[in-house]
Formats: C-alpha cells, sequence, structure tokens
C-alpha cells in the first residue's frame, strides 16, 4: 500500500499500471466506510501477494485527482490497468465481492508466475490496431461508429492527409450525424495552418493581438485551431473556453451553439476513448482528461 499525490501520480499509478494492476483507494480521514474498506483493502493486498499495488489517495488533500477522475462519493475505488481506468465500484463492499472484484482482473498465481519465465506477448503496435480499424471500414462502408474510430484514430496518428480521404464517403451525412461535424471542423482546423512548425512564430502573433484586445475572438479561434493542429487539444480546448467564458454564443453561424463551443466538442470527440465494458451493476470509469473538460465546459455554459 502507498499513499499517492498529484507529484506521484504518472510515476506510482500510471506508469506502474503498464506491469500490474493498480486499484486506487479514494478516501478521507472522516469518512466512516472508508475506515472499512482501508484495512479489508490491505489484508487483500498481502493476501494477493503482489498481484496487485493498492494506492490510496485522500480525496480532501488531492482534490485535483478526484475531479480528474469524477468521484461523486467515497469511497470510490477505479482499477488501471495499461495506464487507463478499465474498472470501479463506489461504496464499502464486503470481503467476498472486494475478492471478486479483483478476480476479474488480477491474474491468477499461477499465471502470474508462470508468466516470470516466459517472454511477454507483444502488445498489438498501431500500426496493427490501425489495419484493424481499416478492415472494419472496408467489412461494413456504411458503419457510422467504425469509420468515425478510423478516423479518430488518423488523426491522432497524425495522418490528416488520410482522415481527410477516409472522411469523404461520410460528407452527406456531416448534418445528420454529429460526430461527423466534428470531424469537419478538425479537418478545417489541421487545414487552417500550414504546419505545426508555425506554431511558434504564430503564438508570439496571437499573442500580441489577445494582449491588446482579450475579446480578439477570431485571433483566439484561429490560434486554438493552430494547437488543433499541433496536437496540443488540451491547450486548444482552453483557448476556446476563454471565448466561452466571455460570449458563450459567440459566432453562432445559425446555428443553436456557437463556433467556439462546437470546436471545443469536436476535440473532446476527437481524444474520447470507447469506454470498456463492464460488468452489471459497475460503473464505467470516465477517462479523468475528458472528465474535467466536459466539466469545465458545463460550468461555463451554465453560468
Amino acid at each position: 500500500m502507498i499513499d499517492v499525490t498529484i507529484a506521484t501520480f504518472e510515476t506510482e499509478v500510471v506508469e506502474a499500471s503498464n506491469t500490474i494492476p493498480v486499484l486506487l483507494d479514494f478516501w478521507a480521514p472522516w469518512c466512516g466506510p472508508c475506515k472499512t474498506i482501508g484495512p479489508m483493502l490491505e489484508k487483500l493486498e498481502t493476501d494477493y501477494a503482489g498481484r496487485f499495488k493498492l494506492v490510496k489517495i485522500n480525496s480532501d488533500d488531492e482534490q485535483q485527482l478526484s475531479a480528474a477522475f469524477g468521484i461523486r462519493s467515497i469511497p470510490t475505488c477505479i482499477l488501471m490497468m495499461n495506464g487507463q481506468p478499465v474498472d470501479g465500484f463506489m461504496g464499502a463492499l464486503p470481503e467476498s465481492q472486494l475478492k471478486a472484484f479483483l478476480d476479474k482482473h488480477v491474474p491468477p498465481a499461477d499465471e502470474m508466475s508462470e508468466a516470470l519465465d516466459e517472454e511477454p506477448e507483444q502488445e498489438a503496435t498501431p500500426e496493427d490496431q490501425l489495419g484493424a480499424l481499416k478492415a472494419a471500414v472496408e467489412q461494413a462502408p456504411d458503419d457510422d461508429n467504425a469509420r468515425f474510430n478510423y478516423i479518430q484514430a488518423l488523426l491522432l496518428a497524425g495522418d490528416a492527409a488520410a482522415a481527410q480521404a477516409e472522411f469523404k464517403p461520410a460528407l452527406p451525412k456531416v448534418s445528420v450525424v454529429r460526430r461527423y461535424e466534428s470531424v469537419q471542423l478538425l479537418l478545417d482546423a489541421i487545414n487552417s495552418i500550414a504546419a505545426p512548425a508555425h506554431l511558434a512564430p504564430a503564438k508570439a502573433v496571437f499573442d500580441a493581438k489577445i494582449a491588446a484586445n482579450k475579446r480578439d475572438f477570431p485571433a483566439r479561434y484561429t490560434y486554438a485551431q493552430a494547437l488543433i493542429a499541433a496536437g496540443q487539444y488540451t491547450a486548444a480546448m482552453d483557448e476556446l473556453l476563454e471565448i466561452l467564458m466571455r460570449d458563450k454564443l459567440w459566432d453562432k453561424e445559425g446555428g443553436a451553439e456557437g463556433k467556439a463551443r462546437k470546436l471545443y466538442i469536436a476535440v473532446l470527440d476527437l481524444i474520447e476513448q470507447p469506454k470498456p465494458k463492464m460488468p452489471e451493476g459497475h460503473i464505467p470509469p470516465d477517462d479523468p482528461v475528458v472528465a474535467t473538460y466536459r466539466r469545465r465546459l458545463s460550468s461555463v455554459v451554465l453560468s
């Protein structure tokens, strides 16, 4: 068992989860049920003899981490594997249910020992993953989810030209499939700047314009597009939020939402990965970055 802060989270949780399941226990000193489940988890970590790692996070002291994982009540436990949350539960479960939860994900003891003597299985390469997504589109060309997933992967891989080519068959559906509208906005953003290498000098120009007039929304919007083209997605959303905080419906273009909000949602569509399948009664954990930026958008739009 180890106590983790935001300063040690990357090493102790994200990196560690690439080799062993890491169970996050969000707790607080004043929480009665936390005092029940905490010792049980520590006992199970010992019983499971290194088959998972227990991490304790004080939700009062580490509010940024709690917000990133969308913690609504404590105790809440989230299991991380390969750098991603894969399962979780809320409340103080009895030990039998805790074991059942762990046994769904933690490798059996015999497999763990055998794995030490075997060569690790080679993970699918990015090229393999793209190939599988491409094959899914070829098998079902009219499957909008399959096509979006492939375009999403191409954009995240930095291959805008291939994404543009895959998007062409979907152009007639832009007005009826919301995520295709997001793809169009993202491709427009990427095409708005000649190359990401131009971002550094562009930043100086935009900084000067914005310093002279914080309500220079066209400059902010264009800079957000440049950030998207450079793959700096959270920075782009930060810039778009600056617009929304000053004018929620700037440049509506005849629609119900302003341009800044539409592009912000498009970035969320791009970076959000499919949620893992969960057993009945379990809540799929949110991607902490996506959850944080969704809340930030909601707080601005609803204010």
